[in-house]
């Protein structure tokens, strides 16, 4: 293995820690400012963060991605919108229900990818049934109360995490046509602005309160967003596509860790057992259908000496 690899694993090691931790911080945050206000701070810190490198960094490819043109200003406001409607979907969720639940159903956009793709034509695989079979077990284990009731937190953490597997195929959309960092850009502003706006409408905004969750805030927007963001892209150039999901999808874990470290969270057996069978399923989901790919393009070269791949 490469060492450039190495070097992409790392950073989304480095990547799924922060975005699982910041289930912590956007759950402290809101103990001081409404989920709208948080969010849009957020966002705002996070747009600012990737300034820099829109401003000074010519983007690799063709030119249309050297500039903001209307149709990658119009497919970034649409994506800053199913952004906005899951990222709020998820911080409201979090008043509702614990970090865990939340990084955990959050995780399940990776098997509603695929599912969401089949409606554009992707064709998806037994993996990716098998996978979502077990992630469903997993996740009723987890949310379903002794009354036979589901959270009303969970319920948002599974319409944001719709949201979330549209999203990653919009992005694959517009990522493979314009510059990426300016995309990113155009969304985090739209996030902000709308979501601005409704704190403007909804909530109280008070400046003490503002302070007092300030490291929520500039953890979640310069960490979360701006650094996050920024590992994400440049790890991407060069992972495998295997360990690409394998480490993301330990963002659930890590925010279970750190729900546990920080806000002394604790998880009953069966919601133990709940999560272990959704990290399953969503690893399943998606390291099946790369293993069967692997295969089809290996037939071909069946015969020829080993250690050639």
């Amino acid at each position: 293995m490469k060492s450039s690899a190495y070097r992409a694993d790392v950073l989304m090691l480095i990547t799924a820690v922060i975005w699982g931790s910041t289930f912590v911080a956007q759950s402290m945050g809101m103990e001081h400012v409404g989920p709208f206000l948080y969010t849009g701070l957020r966002f705002l810190l996070g747009a600012l963060a990737i300034l820099p490198l829109v401003l000074l960094v010519r983007p690799r490819g063709g030119s249309t991605g050297h500039h903001f043109t209307w149709p990658m200003v119009l497919g970034s406001l649409v994506l800053g919108l199913v952004l906005t409607l899951g990222i709020n979907l998820q911080q409201v969720g979090l008043m509702f229900t614990t970090v865990t639940n939340s990084g955990f159903i959050t995780g399940l956009y990776v098997i509603l990818v695929p599912v969401f793709g089949l409606f554009i034509g992707m064709r998806t695989g037994v993996g990716t049934w098998a996978g979502a079979g077990l992630a469903l077990i997993g996740m009723l284990l987890l949310s379903v109360t002794a009354d036979y009731t589901i959270a009303r937190g969970d319920w948002l953490q599974l319409t944001g995490a719709a949201c979330w597997a549209v999203h990653v195929l919009l992005v694959s959309a517009l990522a493979s046509r314009y510059d990426p960092v300016r995309v990113a850009f155009c969304q985090f502003v739209v996030c902000a602005i709308i979501s601005l706006a409704l704190a403007i409408i909804f909530e109280p905004i008070v400046w003490t309160s503002i302070v007092s969750a300030g490291p929520a805030i500039l953890y979640g927007g310069l960490l979360a967003v701006g650094v996050g963001f920024t590992l994400q892209v440049v790890a991407q150039r060069n992972a495998i596509a295997s360990h690409a999901a394998v480490i993301l999808s330990l963002e659930a874990v890590f925010a279970a860790l750190a729900g546990w470290l920080i806000l002394n969270e604790t998880l009953s057996l069966r919601g133990f057992i709940g999560c272990c069978l959704m990290l399953a399923g969503m690893l399943i989901a998606q390291l099946v259908p790369l293993y069967l790919e692997r295969r089809r393009t290996l037939v071909p070269v069946q015969h020829e000496p080993a250690g050639h791949h």
